[in-house]
């Protein structure tokens, strides 16, 4: 199937919140997000309003979707900006500039179609496009239990760093930042 990759707009927030919803019902969703389903489904329209608008202006955050020629989305990455001395969303903070992919989600229909190789291809090149400011890597850190998005992640080029990060409330539990310079 053909999909067009793009930012999302800022009045799609109900689709986005949808897509969301949709990740954190995950079998992994427990592994690869932050966040739980009840505590999601429960913020306000006013949350997802906001939390859209600001990913549609891709300055601090970005969001791509995967539309498909229905107009439906089967998948979605976020690309996090990330600068030195700036507060940590997850990980360890920034040594340089950067941008951190996070939100990484494609329907189980859509999974094997190459969507979630055009969302990496696609945030890799909004990364290196960037002028302010200029993007010396990318970053993601996965849960290493997950690996279903190793795979993608190292299929994308990504190589894991030799320093682990733990996962915030599960110290037995870790993750790896995977990195891929600029080429």
């Amino acid at each position: 199937m053909d999909y067009v990759i793009r930012p999302v707009r800022a009045e799609e927030w109900a689709k986005a919140r949808e897509l969301r919803l949709a990740a954190l019902q995950d079998p992994l969703a427990s592994i690869a997000f932050l966040e739980k389903y009840e505590d999601a489904v429960a913020r306000p329209d006013s949350f997802w309003q906001e939390r859209t608008a600001s990913a549609a202006a891709g300055r601090e955050v970005v969001q791509f979707v995967g539309e498909a020629p229905d107009g439906s989305w089967h998948g979605t990455l976020s690309l996090l900006v990330e600068r030195p001395g700036t507060e940590v969303r997850v990980g360890k903070p920034a040594s340089v500039e950067q941008t951190h992919v996070v939100a990484v989600f494609v329907r189980p229909e859509a999974r094997g179609s190459g969507l979630a190789d055009e969302l990496f291809r696609t945030a890799l090149e909004w990364s290196w496009a960037l002028e302010s400011p200029q993007v010396e890597r990318v970053r993601l850190i996965f849960h290493a239990g997950n690996a279903r998005a190793e795979a993608l992640y190292r299929r994308a080029g990504f190589v894991p760093s030799a320093d682990p990060s733990p996962i915030p409330g599960d110290e037995m539990a870790r993750e790896y930042e995977v990195r891929r310079a600029r080429a």
